[in-house]
């Protein structure tokens, strides 16, 4: 088992020490093809220039595969005309059922795509750039051994016109960093577990189970570890990523299906019996200023693995 320290020393790269030409190069050297998978609800503002930093250096990317999950600003068209394939999640796989979400997006793109090497890439990017396509590919074109390479960057805050340069990234800070210190620290040294941008090898994806919901980097991660190790996973330095942040809200409900992401796999591993409630409860006010205790569901379905579902079972 890999010492965190060690790990981090030998797996963390530097988008600075990428040449994207050069990446493009041993791409088609190795013949590798690449696909760009970008999951994407209702992100008009931004959809296309993530897809223009997939596309931006000729020979690195196969096909950029953008899967909707129902948007009504635009995105689809956005999508298309930036060069995309758009495809309707809810169209894909239809005899898998629900649910939905996130984790069930990137499945669905893996299933209709057929790239050798396989890149998520979150939406919601403010100005992406095409270190993010080459830095995430290069450790997987160095070493036949790095199934998994993540992205890791400073997330910046901003609460009204004051930027907290480091303060983005609470769920990893307050859910997801402790959890792996506690349970996985072997894991530790990613800088950014929960990061939307990270790049695989097929044959490894498609033997993994898929959360459906935000659950999903952290589980592919504990995943992706069991089956070989925290060596065969890499992370790559992209400077600083600006998005849109999320609610508290929303927050909570993400850090509630990671800890049952957690609590699942340790059950697995023999190291919690019991089951974990999958309601979350939150206190909120009425129209009238009553505080009142809401409900809400928490997201905690899997998508199995696309191996075992094509091969006839399909549990969900």
């Amino acid at each position: 088992m890999a010492a965190p320290a060690a790990w981090f020393a030998h797996l963390t790269w530097r988008w600075q020490d990428v040449d994207p030409a050069a990446v493009a190069a041993h791409r088609r050297l190795v013949g590798d093809r690449v696909t760009v998978v970008i999951p994407a609800v209702d992100e008009a503002g931004t959809i296309a220039g993530v897809i223009a930093a997939a596309r931006q250096v000729p020979g690195l990317v196969d096909e950029v595969v953008v899967v909707d999950g129902g948007s009504t600003d635009g995105t689809q068209e956005r999508a298309a005309a930036a060069g995309a394939r758009v495809v309707d999640q809810r169209a894909v796989l239809p005899e898998a059922g629900p649910p939905g979400g996130k984790g069930d997006a990137l499945w669905k793109g893996l299933a209709v795509t057929g790239g050798d090497l396989v890149m998520f890439l979150d939406a919601d990017v403010h100005a992406p750039d095409v270190r993010y396509v080459a830095g995430l590919l290069a450790p997987l074109l160095a070493d036949a051994q790095i199934a998994l390479a993540k992205a890791c960057y400073d997330r910046p805050l901003r609460v009204g016109d004051v930027v907290d340069p480091t303060g983005g990234g609470r769920v990893t800070e307050l859910v997801a960093r402790p959890l792996l210190a506690a349970f996985w620290p072997h894991l530790s040294g990613l800088v950014q577990p929960l990061a939307g941008e990270y790049a695989g090898r097929r044959g490894v994806l498609e033997q993994v189970p898929f959360v459906a919901g935000y659950g999903v980097e952290f589980a592919l991660l504990i995943d992706v570890a069991a089956r070989l190790g925290a060596n065969a996973i890499a992370q790559v330095d992209l400077g600083t990523r600006r998005h849109t942040h999320q609610s508290l809200a929303a927050l909570s409900a993400m850090a509630a299906e990671i800890l049952h992401v957690a609590a699942t796999r340790l059950r697995a591993e023999g190291r919690l019996t019991g089951e974990v409630t999958t309601l979350l409860r939150r206190p909120q006010r009425d129209r009238s200023g009553n505080l009142q205790l809401g409900e809400t569901e928490v997201t905690v379905a899997e998508r199995p693995p696309l191996t075992t579902f094509r091969a006839g079972c399909h549990p969900v």
